[in-house]
């Protein structure tokens, strides 16, 4: 069913865009509510017939996954939830990908959140990903949420010289010296890795800036697609490694699957959403394409006139 799904996508697309191309060199008008019809069946066809594709992986998203897959088990990871519903479906799948790796390599992570809204995000990566896939880690022993906290680059200035004057318990209350994780955790400085996620201010900038630099911490992120750009410059000397939007998360997920078995079968909301955005790209490069032609075609008779 999925492949007469994919061949009757494949066949309604492309033959309606050979239909409008031929139409836009005769001269006749596109009705834009034809445009618009292309674009909802290359976004609802992947979703129904679960068209995928594989992705491969970039430098920048390569690197990231390198640096956390080749620390030693038991080293502290620090992960950062820094975005709200808005920036989720870009960024909750690298916070999922990610948070399954450090587990699956044995690392400590500490969750905590600058921004209010990601705590209930931090909530849904530990209460769907971690507890039901990894039953067997501790909570205080293998990861500690410490939650959200106020002030912005503020906390970032504390917690880079003392973790625990910022936070001196977890979100449950648990004084953060009475857990196994931060016996030897005093300020960021202790930690192997920091992965900031997010996409706004306080977000990745400031984590290099306040945190990274100072402490010499290796720092790595995920973010909205928009903001990508303009944390290229970071890398690879403030920052080891960058997934940005969809794409990145997809690709983060494609190294995970290829080299752990125990992920096979896992959820992969990035792979499953660039099947949909690689259509409706398709589609409209093609539209660009037929316009260009249906113009420089229309301009050339006007010449010849």
């Amino acid at each position: 069913m999925t492949n007469i799904g994919v061949i009757l996508t494949l066949i309604v697309i492309f033959g309606g865009l050979l239909w409008l191309l031929v139409r836009s060199i005769s001269g006749r008008e596109v009705d834009r509510r034809i445009i618009f019809l292309f674009i909802f069946v290359s976004v609802a066809a992947p979703i129904i017939f679960q068209i995928t594709f594989k992705e491969r992986a970039t430098p920048v998203v390569e690197a990231l996954f390198a640096n956390i897959d080749g620390l030693p088990a038991g080293s502290k990871v620090l992960i950062s939830f820094d975005f709200d519903p808005a920036m989720a479906p870009e960024v909750q799948p690298m916070a999922n990908a990610m948070s399954r790796h450090c587990l699956e390599k044995g690392h400590k992570i500490v969750f905590m959140s600058l921004w209010a809204t990601g705590q209930s995000l931090m909530t849904t990566t530990l209460s769907r990903v971690i507890l039901p896939e990894f039953p067997e880690k501790v909570n205080g022993v293998d990861y500690v949420n410490v939650g959200y906290k106020a002030g912005n680059e503020g906390v970032l200035n504390v917690i880079v010289s003392d973790f625990k004057k910022m936070f001196p318990t977890d979100v449950n209350g648990v004084p953060l010296d009475s857990t196994q994780l931060f016996r030897d955790i005093r300020s960021c400085a202790d930690l192997d890795l920091i992965i900031a996620l997010g996409g706004g201010r306080p977000g990745p900038k400031e984590w290099v800036l306040f945190v990274g630099d100072p402490a010499d911490v290796p720092v790595g992120v995920g973010v909205a697609a928009v903001v990508a750009p303009q944390l290229y410059p970071y890398f690879p000397q403030q920052i080891v490694g960058i997934l940005g939007g969809v794409k990145g998360a997809a690709e983060y997920e494609q190294l995970l699957i290829a080299t752990h078995d125990r992920f096979v079968d896992m959820e992969t909301p990035g792979i499953d959403m660039m099947g949909p955005q690689t259509l409706a790209h398709v589609v409209i490069m093609a539209f660009i394409v037929i316009g260009n032609i249906a113009f420089f075609r229309s301009r050339s008779k006007g010449g010849s006139k």
